[in-house]
């Protein structure tokens, strides 16, 4: 058994999710700052201050908890997520057979309006990839061919985001072997280290062989530095893009276009997906190719 205490039982959830699912370091931040947020209001209710079972944890304790956090004028969209983890918390123990209910099932959430992420139409997609200026790192326009480099390589970087409608972590996680240009698929690799296949298209294809003739051009010493010649995107040093590069990116070449829009590389994304709905796609089908768990995520 665990211990026997909240404490101990959120060590072996989060150990839990980090061995046998996978879940990235982000994901286990956000979850271990959730909890522990969780647990220190449940001492503050115990009178000597101990941390109590699982087991005497019910469903007025964690409407408590909440309303404290709607009395600390916690964004909704914020309380909502940590009564999800909550949820996800009680469920794993009920699972492990720590607990028989879990009693987060008994409280409702706050009721969250209903948003949509910004997108492009088919129009301004491809005004934004025909855009001929290309925003660069002012260290690569001193030579013609560093400029020209990454110029091809964010072409690719667009072309494929609104192709595949890959999310950003999966780009920049790619590596060479993961592209097929001849079958034009590219191999995955998404939330969970669940792996998918995704078709690329024609134009794609196009832009990432023109970017694979110069990637070398970046930083003529990339291929000396280790774990550098497996990565698709490289930057301006040679190494791995960043996700923070490839926002910059996405940003720039969007100002540059003149749509006057601000979307992310999610919003790119949501503009794939929109569009093969608009075409008629079956929804199963773009749900495998955005490789979501749940159609209702879709």
């Amino acid at each position: 058994l665990f211990g026997g205490t909240v404490r101990a039982a959120i060590e072996e959830y989060l150990t839990y999710l980090k061995a046998e699912r996978d879940a990235s370091a982000h994901t286990l931040r956000n979850y271990r700052v959730d909890l522990e947020q969780f647990l220190a209001y449940l001492q503050e209710r115990q009178a000597d201050g101990g941390v109590p079972s699982p087991a005497k944890v019910d469903h007025l304790a964690i409407r408590g908890f909440l309303a404290r956090l709607h009395g600390a004028r916690l964004a909704k969209a914020s309380v909502a997520r940590k009564l999800a983890t909550l949820r996800s918390f009680f469920r794993f123990l009920c699972r492990r057979g720590h607990l028989t209910a879990n009693p987060a099932n008994l409280v409702q959430g706050p009721r969250l309006p209903v948003r949509t992420t910004p997108h492009l139409s088919v129009d301004e997609v491809f005004q934004l990839l025909a855009v001929p200026e290309r925003a660069v790192p002012e260290e690569a326009r001193k030579t013609r061919e560093g400029a020209k480099a990454l110029s091809l390589r964010d072409r690719a970087i667009l072309e494929l985001f609104y192709a595949a409608g890959l999310r950003i972590e999966e780009l920049v996680g790619l590596n060479l072997s993961d592209v097929d240009l001849r079958e034009g698929s590219a191999r995955v690799l998404g939330k969970g280290r669940k792996e998918r296949i995704v078709p690329v298209g024609r134009k794609a294809c196009e832009a990432l062989r023109a970017y694979l003739n110069i990637r070398g051009e970046l930083h003529p010493k990339a291929a000396q530095r280790a774990g550098d010649p497996i990565a698709l995107f490289l930057n301006s040093r040679g190494g791995r893009i960043s996700t923070r590069s490839v926002s910059r990116i996405v940003l720039a070449h969007l100002m540059r276009s003149g749509l006057g829009k601000k979307i992310t590389p999610h919003g790119l994304r949501h503009s794939f997906a929109t569009h093969l709905l608009d075409a008629g796609a079956d929804l199963r089908a773009i749900q495998e190719l955005l490789g979501h768990a749940r159609l209702s995520t879709t």
